[in-house]
């Protein structure tokens, strides 16, 4: 009962990863991660992802949520099953020609980096301040889970700065034919069609705030003026979520244990 897992309520990750926004920094991390043709090689030639989108969404935020607040057995399950499926996918990009493996340093490194990044834009966009310190410190925590499913220690960014300098220094990305593809559905994913304008409205909000080279690559246009207005729209309601829905049973279940062993 008393094992917190591996991070613990003080840390920045057990305040960012339960709120209503991190479906909007995920949302930015897919369209950012497609713009590296090995990386969205591996998705369209080993993932169901256009048969089944939802059940793609549904394991990646099982992984973040089970590894953020399960205890610690649940987190190693998580990440063995990861490493189990990264030693299956493997291959050669049809647009570089260059072989790939999910496995690849380079390859986990861009998607880490990419969705920390963006789990940080999002909730400084939209649900509150991340002070310079807690930003470092939750690039540090999330290198922990990078290590465990495979990257080298030596390679994974401990602060904020170092992960902003190895994205800025990422060339050779492009929007593929089958990264357009992942856009489209994104944006027209598989559900009824009343629920259409409720999905806008997380898309819209990732893309408001995709950095202005990745909305060029996509093509996406956008006015600047059109930022502050989706920020004034999506911020009381992701606060509205954050109250009303309730939270994950895993997150649930760490605060309990939380509250248990502080008071034993």
């Amino acid at each position: 009962m008393g094992d917190l897992g591996l991070f613990g309520p003080d840390s920045v990750a057990w305040r960012l990863h339960a709120d209503p926004v991190m479906l909007v920094g995920g949302l930015r991390a897919l369209l950012i991660q497609a713009c590296e043709p090995r990386a969205m090689a591996g998705v369209v030639e080993h993932s169901a992802y256009r048969a089944d989108p939802w059940g793609r969404l549904h394991r990646t935020a099982e992984f973040v949520l089970g590894t953020t607040y399960g205890d610690t057995a649940t987190a190693r399950r998580l990440v063995r099953r990861v490493r189990a499926v990264h030693g299956h996918v493997a291959g050669v990009d049809p647009v570089t020609g260059r072989a790939y493996s999910a496995a690849d340093p380079d390859l986990l490194l861009w998607i880490h980096a990419v969705e920390v990044h963006s789990f940080l834009a999002a909730y400084r966009a939209y649900a509150g301040r991340v002070s310079p310190g807690d930003a470092d410190q939750y690039v540090a925590e999330m290198a922990t889970v990078a290590v465990m499913v495979g990257l080298p220690a030596r390679l994974a960014p401990t602060t904020y700065g170092e992960l902003r300098e190895y994205l800025r220094s990422v060339e050779g990305l492009r929007v593929t034919s089958a990264s357009r593809e992942g856009l489209r559905l994104l944006m027209f994913p598989p559900m009824p069609l009343r629920y259409r304008p409720l999905w806008a409205v997380p898309v819209t909000a990732a893309v408001a705030i995709l950095p202005r080279r990745i909305r060029r690559l996509y093509r996406l246009p956008w006015l600047s003026p059109a930022t502050p207005a989706v920020r004034a729209a999506v911020i009381p309601l992701a606060r509205v979520l954050d109250v009303t829905l309730p939270k994950a049973p895993v997150v649930r279940e760490a605060h309990e244990r939380a509250r248990l062993a502080a008071s034993a």
